[in-house]
């Protein structure tokens, strides 16, 4: 028979080999275009989970919630926040009236999230873009975040099969050969990984910071590009400084070619 210790050996072991599941910053609008006037007024939502999975994690309330408009005027939207709850977990929702045209470059910086599991935190400068009215403008533009992609394929209008590029700046330089993790928010638990790799798609940077990934479904996908923060934070429960995932999030929606 083993003994006690041998099974402890065993778990950790097993547990070790068990790949981390990837946490994600979403946020995301009702929708990626807006054409008509009389459906100005959108809705985003800001979630904290394994969008794959559906695992829902408490939300604190952001640092800073923002839109820059056509890559020239801000609004903070901090103020428009709204808790609500999704699985007995805090999630965050606003509504913005598109004014007029131009893309909508809406941000967000969290607080940082503890995650006991890894004994680092995770923050995760987050951001999405809406059309307004079809005027292209401002979608590459840069909003100056610590962590930022900026994306080189326009990221609305997006084919399911299209090639997503996007370039990865930390502290306003360009971030090489460091992972993005790619996942997608499977809403209806329509898709079923056939391995736990699938779940979280990894490929890197190159020389110049730049990503690319072939978007293989419709829906919403999610980019993480991952690096570690200069400095720790802080754990007040137990008095020590741990490291901080410092991560550029952007989320894109892929749709399929339809039929006339």
């Amino acid at each position: 028979m083993f003994n006690k210790k041998i099974i402890f050996i065993i778990l950790a072991v097993i547990f070790v080999a068990l790949p981390l599941r990837a946490h994600f910053q979403m946020l995301l609008p009702q929708t990626d275009i807006v054409e008509n006037p009389q459906s100005a007024l959108i809705n985003l939502k800001l979630i904290f989970c394994h969008p794959f999975e559906g695992d829902i994690m408490n939300m604190v309330k952001p640092r800073r919630f923002g839109v820059m408009i056509a890559g020239e005027t801000r609004e903070n939207l901090l103020s428009t926040l709204k808790k609500s709850t999704i699985d007995d977990q805090t999630a965050w929702t606003a509504d913005y009236l598109l004014k007029k045209p131009g893309d909508y470059l809406f941000y967000v910086e969290p607080m940082p999230y503890w995650e006991p599991s890894e004994e680092k935190f995770i923050l995760h400068y987050t951001k999405v873009v809406v059309n307004g009215f079809g005027l292209e403008k401002g979608w590459d533009s840069k909003i100056g975040l610590r962590a930022e992609v900026v994306p080189l394929t326009r990221p609305y209008g997006i084919y399911t099969g299209n090639l997503f590029q996007g370039l990865v700046l930390v502290n306003g330089k360009p971030a090489p050969f460091i992972d993005v993790e790619v996942e997608y928010y499977n809403k209806e638990k329509k898709y079923k990984a056939p391995a736990g790799a699938y779940i979280t798609q990894v490929i890197k940077t190159d020389a110049n910071g730049v990503f690319s990934y072939a978007i293989p479904a419709p829906g919403w996908w999610g980019f993480a590009a991952l690096t570690t923060a200069r400095e720790k934070l802080l754990n007040k429960k137990d008095g020590k400084y741990y490291p901080v995932e410092l991560g550029a999030l952007i989320w894109v929606y892929a749709r399929n070619m339809e039929m006339q």
